[in-house]
């Protein structure tokens, strides 16, 4: 099922998400209804903050990555498979010095920034079987990730902008809070003003 994306200006999108356990309720049908609310509006990644749920929990797919014709043949093939559950996931280490990637997000549309981040992390999670793991994602896996993680922290990129970048979008932002903005999947918008 395809759920609405929050937009910009909603409350749930700057609070820190609360960890879950494997008997939280209907744990499987959310993870595909995400990647199907997902894949419906072009993304990489969706984080259950995004769909309006404070929960530790993120998807990714980074297969539409896996044409970039920059990278090398073997970051291709490995985005190209990248399709990966993060649940109650915890950063232990990021590593290298940080490099900038033009980042978008479903919950701000339209906008697209710069931003830093380091090319290396160290990840432990959960699966959606509830296995846990720990593994080292790099390049634009990582990137992913760390955007994604973000989000269960009540971090957005627009966060990590400076105060010049935000004060430039500041208008764009108030009019996705609004709903005054054309996007091609649903959306709910936090200051919307209700139809009588």
């Amino acid at each position: 099922m395809i759920l609405p994306i929050v937009a910009y200006g909603d409350p749930v999108l700057k609070k820190m998400a609360q960890e879950i356990d494997q008997d939280y309720p209907e744990l499987s049908t959310l993870i595909a209804n995400m990647y199907e609310t997902m894949y419906n509006a072009y993304g990489v990644g969706l984080a259950a903050p995004q769909i309006g749920l404070s929960i530790r929990l993120f998807i990714v797919d980074a297969s539409p990555f896996a044409d970039d014709t920059e990278l090398t043949e073997e970051e291709q093939q490995f985005l190209a498979n990248f399709k990966k559950t993060f649940i109650n996931p915890k950063i232990l280490k990021e590593e290298g010095d940080e490099w900038v990637f033009n980042e978008g997000c479903l919950s701000i549309p339209d906008i697209r920034e710069d931003v830093f981040r380091k090319p290396k992390v160290t990840l432990q999670y959960f699966d959606e079987n509830f296995q846990e793991k720990t593994e080292v994602f790099e390049g634009l896996a990582a990137r992913v990730i760390q955007h994604e993680y973000d989000h269960i922290e009540g971090i957005l990129f627009t966060d990590r902008l400076s105060m010049l970048k935000k004060r430039l979008i500041k208008g764009r932002l108030q009019n996705i809070s609004t709903g005054k903005i054309k996007v091609d999947y649903r959306m709910k918008f936090p200051k919307q003003k209700k139809k009588r």
